[in-house]
């Protein structure tokens, strides 16, 4: 149950209440903010290497390199003051030419451009005034060879560098510390090919890769170089893969780009090279930590390129450039405040669906056109928070933390009255539209993933962070050999995941959380004595299933492991009701005895069924363990938990109550 202040909780439970509900829009998805970008500038520049870097004077440095048809020149621009009227086509040539490859960095006043040339000479140019002068180019090391296609460099906020290159199939790191350059050091990694490389600086240097494996499979990864945050300084850690191509298909990935204005955002390159071939860049960001690998599903954008997009932030805004554009997006969470409209709202939360369905009053036309003006955020694909709440002696108090997002609104005008109302639906929706694009494959020959991270990854993918108020140790210790194929949708995948585990989730604004329900729980709230219930319903049954046979395979007795769990005391009622449940993971009597206990728990849960109506308690949760006292059911303090919740908030017609579902505990 979400915490609430003594007042409100006081007030939940008067005789006699003041609603008050807070509804709110916002431009985000799944918490973040939602980057809605504009093209401020388009001309004829050739599309080729290139980068982007923002110092802290918020002027905008370009770097690009000309195509080999004219000398792979080098060139840099600044605009001092960047915005939709700025001349962006103003263009420096630094008097270098052959340049192979470049990138850009800065820290405070300080920028650095670092590029290669064709004589496998590794060069920076350094400005200590924002960009407006500099200095000379300075040789700071050779490359093996020229065959570079992925650069990058982050500074450290005591300006210390590391820059990283792709040379081929190995990474580089150079590292210049308290004012001098240091030998450079390669990796300890085996892969084909790279294609990109970016970086962040985050305690550590935080790594985003293109390139193949060793078997010509083109592939996306996350990669730390260590400065003492989660990897040790001097180390790497595991390359994680996040997307994957085989090598024998149409889709490669190149020209990695990242930054983290408030999360980590990166984009890249899919070209595709069958019939109607592209060169598009997606994008895609990370709210976890970045050692994780937890990255939304990557999202294409509206441009053809084949070298890239470069991102970088300063202040309210986030810029992304090309040789040929300027784009730019806020960066500020923006809101509407609906409270004072709303005629009616029903929520309904269940294990599997979330659904809301708003009624705002439109009689003088201010919400006649949603998306448009002051009503900008107010779009399908917004997210509206719900704060359920009381007028308590402290002013009007709500209990916030539920999210929802708006898929379609409709306008109503009739008797000389106009509404309009919005459906939106919370996370679970999210992860039913969510199909994957790739085929990934976990525990095949080894332990990669056990079963909350597999879960972890699917919901990422959607949008959405994992929490734990309870768990099992089966979700953390079981290692299925399970793959995800293209087009599987989320719901399924996360269904199937959970039948393996006794653990729950549910969801609530941009988190699930798992819950391992057990019998001893404590209840979290009491119903039937200071919290009043207007109607009661209360069903006890035979369980659906009281014996479940789970069949295994030992790989090395090479024989099948079989193992029966019972509820001795429901055979006795009525005979035995058997379920029968084959997996070829399961590889010990143990694990095929939680299988069949974490079936009969959840029979038990579902078999005794009911609901409560009651005055809106602000902080239920599904999944809560409640008492009732109900004298005229005969009930004392009985325990029940929480399986559904739906609410009801009707000022015209003074309802604004709450109807639980019920289970077993």
């Amino acid at each position: 149950m979400r915490s609430l202040s003594s007042t409100l909780l006081a007030a939940q439970k008067q005789a006699t209440r003041i609603p008050y509900v807070r509804v709110e829009a916002k431009n985000k998805i799944a918490g973040v903010v939602r980057l809605d970008w504009a093209r401020l500038y388009s001309d004829s520049e050739a599309d080729y290497f290139h980068a982007l870097t923002i110092p802290d004077d918020g002027s905008v440095i370009r770097v690009r390199i000309t195509p080999p048809a004219d000398s792979r020149k080098l060139y840099r621009q600044r605009v001092a003051d960047p915005g939709p009227s700025s001349d962006f086509s103003q263009w420096t040539y630094c008097n270098q030419y052959d340049a192979v490859i470049v990138t850009a960095t800065s820290l405070g006043a300080e920028v650095s451009i670092f590029w290669i040339k064709g004589d496998r000479g590794v060069y920076q140019l350094k400005s200590t005034d924002y960009g407006a002068t500099w200095g000379s180019a300075e040789l700071i090391d050779y490359c093996p060879t020229t065959a570079i296609y992925g650069i990058t460099a982050a500074y450290k906020p005591n300006g210390d560098i590391a820059l990283f290159f792709a040379d081929q199939a190995t990474l580089y790191v150079k590292k210049y510390v308290s004012g001098e350059w240091q030998n450079k050091a390669a990796w300890d990694k085996t892969t084909g090919d790279l294609s990109g490389v970016a970086t962040v600086y985050n305690s550590d240097w935080n790594l985003f890769i293109t390139g193949k494996d060793q078997n010509g499979n083109f592939k996306l990864w996350s990669l730390v170089y260590g400065d003492g945050g989660e990897v040790s300084p001097g180390s790497w850690s595991s390359l994680k893969e996040f997307a994957s191509a085989p090598s024998d298909g149409n889709f490669e990935y190149h020209r990695a780009f990242m930054d983290k204005p408030d999360v980590y955002r990166c984009f890249f390159i899919e070209r595709f090279t069958g019939t109607e071939a592209y060169n598009r860049p997606f994008r895609s960001y990370s709210s976890a930590k970045f050692i994780d690998n937890l990255w939304h599903e990557p999202v294409p954008f509206e441009l053809s390129s084949e070298y890239g997009m470069a991102i970088a932030h300063h202040g309210d805004y986030c810029w992304l450039s090309t040789p040929c554009g300027v784009w730019r997006a806020k960066l500020a969470e923006e809101s509407i405040d609906l409270t004072a409209d709303v005629l009616s709202l029903r929520q309904e939360l269940s294990e599997s669906q979330g659904r809301l369905i708003v009624e705002l009053r439109n009689d003088d036309g201010q919400y006649a056109s949603p998306g448009e003006g002051e009503l900008s955020v107010l779009d399908t694909g917004c997210q509206l928070e719900v704060s359920p709440g009381y007028a308590t002696p402290e002013g009007n108090e709500v209990s916030s933390g539920q999210a929802f997002w708006v898929n379609g609104y409709e306008h109503i005008s009739a008797g000389g009255k106009s509404s309009l109302i919005l459906y939106a639906a919370d996370g679970w929706g999210l992860i039913e539209n969510w199909r994957a694009r790739h085929q990934f494959r976990w525990n095949k020959e080894a332990d990669e993933m056990n079963v909350k991270q597999i879960v972890e990854f699917i919901l990422a993918r959607a949008g959405l962070k994992l929490e734990v108020k309870s768990q099992s140790s089966v979700i953390t210790n079981y290692y299925p050999d399970f793959a995800i194929h293209a087009d599987n949708r989320g719901g399924i995948l996360i269904k199937k995941l959970l039948s393996f585990v006794p653990d729950v989730v549910f969801i609530e604004g941009n988190e699930v959380y798992v819950v391992n329900p057990q019998p001893a729980d404590n209840s979290a709230y009491s119903y039937g004595s200071a919290h009043p219930i207007f109607e009661g319903r209360y069903r006890k049954g035979a369980w659906e299933l009281n014996r479940v046979q789970v069949e295994g395979y030992d790989p090395v007795k090479g024989e099948p492991v079989i193992a029966d769990s019972f509820s001795w005391t429901q055979i006795a009622k009525v005979y035995d009701r058997l379920s029968q449940q084959e997996d070829r993971n399961i590889d010990t009597i143990e694990k095929a005895q939680e299988r069949g206990e974490a079936y009969l728990r959840q029979a038990e849960i579902e078999s005794a069924r009911g609901a409560i109506k009651i005055p809106v308690n602000c902080g239920q949760q599904l999944y809560d363990v409640i008492d009732i006292t109900d004298n005229r059911a005969g009930l004392s303090g009985e325990k029940r938990r929480v399986l559904g919740l739906s609410l009801i908030y009707n000022p015209r017609r003074g309802e604004y109550e709450e109807k639980l579902s019920l289970g077993e505990v």
